[in-house]
């Protein structure tokens, strides 16, 4: 799709690399294998790309609850992110990853979360940017100092105990975000419980994204939440409160804001069970 505040296609950054308001955010990472994101960015990346870890930035150490990628220390992320030149609310961060955005766009979740609204993904992320033949490189940029001093929006993410007062109310849609078969509880590969949290819908992320992972468009994205999209309240969560996030963009792109998350999700909801 085309360029928009919360997408840039990989013409329109290879256009902007050298822009001192740019900072680009490597986000790969790998759930089966926590360190092959740093690996892969280590070999290869798009020039000037600084890397942030799901588990080390983008995440706290998990607990008894809370879910498997807890919200991180936001001070500390700050901190992070002024040291790879962000400057809050000046600099435009834009985010890729090679999962279909899942982590980018944790990433942005995460910025607009902490009040930074100059954030954006890239539109099909590292394989676009690879088969359009743009530059890669293994040197690592040298880090500027920025300086970002975060405001929180904390209505924008919700509690276990919010979701449980809220989950039955009819002007109220909670949306389990993964894939149909772990929502329907037929299988559970990384939470000790199967199934999901009753009166959730299932909108599956990858759904926001085309057969070669670029985001549909604003279009397609209002007819694939036409169903709940005059609830008074969204919900969205995932299995760690990740996946999610891409759901939360397109419902950006769909032009229905205010939507929460559950940064616990499922794995936080069924360590109580």
């Amino acid at each position: 799709m085309s360029d928009s505040k919360h997408i840039v296609s990989p013409q329109w950054l290879s256009e902007h690399l050298e822009d001192r308001d740019v900072v680009v955010v490597d986000c790969r990472f790998s759930l089966v294998d926590a360190d092959l994101g740093s690996r892969e960015y280590q070999e290869s990346h798009i020039p000037g790309a600084y890397y942030l870890h799901l588990n080390e930035d983008l995440a706290s150490p998990v607990d008894v609850h809370g879910g498997r990628h807890p919200l991180p220390d936001t001070a500390k992320l700050a901190d992070k992110l002024a040291s790879i030149g962000v400057n809050f609310q000046k600099t435009l961060v834009v985010a890729y990853d090679n999962s279909k955005l899942a982590f980018a766009s944790r990433l942005w979740w995460l910025l607009r979360y902490m009040g930074h609204d100059a954030v954006a993904v890239l539109d099909g992320g590292w394989s676009t940017w690879l088969q359009a033949g743009y530059p890669v490189t293994a040197e690592l940029p040298t880090p500027i100092k920025g300086e970002f001093l975060p405001q929180l929006r904390p209505e924008m993410q919700v509690d276990i105990e919010v979701v449980k007062g809220r989950k039955d109310l009819p002007e109220v849609a909670l949306v389990d975000s993964r894939e149909v078969d772990r929502f329907l509880g037929k299988y559970e590969p990384i939470d000790p419980v199967a199934g999901h949290i009753p009166g959730a819908v299932n909108y599956y992320w990858q759904e926001a994204m085309d057969s070669s992972g670029q985001l549909r468009s604003p279009e397609e994205q209002r007819q694939r939440w036409q169903d709940i999209q005059s609830a008074e309240e969204i919900i969205v969560y995932c299995g760690s409160g990740v996946t999610a996030c891409a759901n939360l963009l397109s419902l950006e792109l769909a032009g229905i804001s205010g939507a929460k998350l559950y940064p616990g999700s499922w794995s936080d909801w069924c360590s109580y069970l």
